[in-house]
């Protein structure tokens, strides 16, 4: 069943009803999805129907999708958060798209994710990784230095908009970031004459955007059509922004995307092999380090939850435990003898 299945992804004859996939774009537009979201879930999807030998959804059940999933945990070893992913999309092609009553997927239970301690830099660990990014392009260096002064996600971080800079008050307004909440984080002195830079940098390219009939961004949800003139504003304008033109894969108009955040992905695995960091380092572990940093100056532990945007202060209490001196201080008995 396996190599049958893995013959069927890979053939080039490989088609679903294509009807039923512009449904579940649709419908994923509609509820205003990114699109990162809309082509994990039509993946899933289609990978679910081509297991099952191609038989339309509506033709199978919860034999199917349990068979489906202990596949993806059994042969293919995916993660818990990834099973989950897959079975998120086939939830929404049921009750979204096909309005079909699932009173057998209510008693699934998802895999539950283990968990795990983030990985955390030592103080000097950042300071040797972000000596390695000294030479990166801009603005991918400013991006990471900015990922470990801020606490922002690299997605948040590439997604800034110039109106949510507040050079003044030296603060920066996170949009819509996870479970769609707004926040605010600091803007770091040290960093405070590189964003006027960027900002200055960015208000040339916005002039010759407009003068080429180009300065017009992909605006959330319906502000597009609720503002017509906001898409080509100033403020609307991504801080940090490609320096080519591409075309959206949506509307397929050409206009200019945000920086590519797999670029800041390489520059940061690249910096930390540079600097001779064993531990495994992304994005993502300088907001752990962030984090963590922030506690053990002495701040208070609901002021970092506000930073990181969590809705739970259980969720950042995670990061007392990789202080180091544990969560509580607590000294080892062995260090008393």
């Amino acid at each position: 069943m396996e190599g049958n299945y893995l013959l069927l992804l890979r053939s080039p004859k490989f088609y679903v009803t294509k009807k039923l996939l512009d449904q579940v774009r649709d419908k994923i537009r509609y509820k205003h999805y990114s699109l990162s979201t809309e082509n994990t879930y039509i993946s899933w999807i289609k990978q679910y129907i081509i297991f099952n030998s191609k038989r339309h959804p509506t033709e199978m059940g919860a034999a199917e999708v349990e068979k489906f999933l202990t596949y993806l945990a059994t042969k293919r070893n995916v993660a818990s958060s990834t099973q989950n992913q897959a079975l998120s999309a086939i939830l929404f092609l049921y009750r979204e798209v096909l309005a079909v009553d699932l009173p057998w997927l209510d008693g699934f239970e998802r895999s539950k994710k283990p968990q795990r301690l983030p990985v955390v830099l030592t103080s000097l660990e950042v300071q040797a990784l972000l000596r390695e990014t000294d030479g990166a392009p801009e603005p991918v260096g400013l991006i990471i230095r900015l990922l470990y002064g801020t606490g922002m996600r690299l997605m948040e971080a590439v997604r800034l908009r110039v109106k949510d800079v507040e050079l003044a008050r030296q603060e920066i307004i996170v949009r819509d970031g996870k479970g769609g909440k707004d926040r605010v984080t600091m803007l770091p002195d040290s960093l405070l004459e590189a964003m006027q830079v960027q900002l200055a940098l960015r208000r040339e390219w916005h002039e010759q955007d407009i003068k080429l009939g180009k300065a017009i961004v992909w605006l959330p949800d319906a502000l597009a059509v609720k503002y017509p003139n906001a898409a080509s504003e100033w403020g609307w304008q991504y801080v940090f922004s490609a320096k080519n033109y591409s075309v959206d894969p949506r509307s397929k108009a050409q206009r200019r995307h945000h920086v590519d955040e797999k670029q800041v992905q390489r520059y940061v695995k690249r910096a930390a092999l540079a600097a001779g960091i064993a531990k495994p380092t992304s994005p993502h572990t300088l907001r752990h380090s962030f984090a963590t940093h922030i506690l053990q100056a002495g701040y208070d532990i609901r002021i970092v939850q506000e930073l990181l945007g969590h809705s739970d202060v259980s969720t950042t209490m995670i990061y007392t435990h990789v202080l180091n001196k544990g969560g509580k201080a607590v000294v080892s008995p062995l260090d008393n003898l």
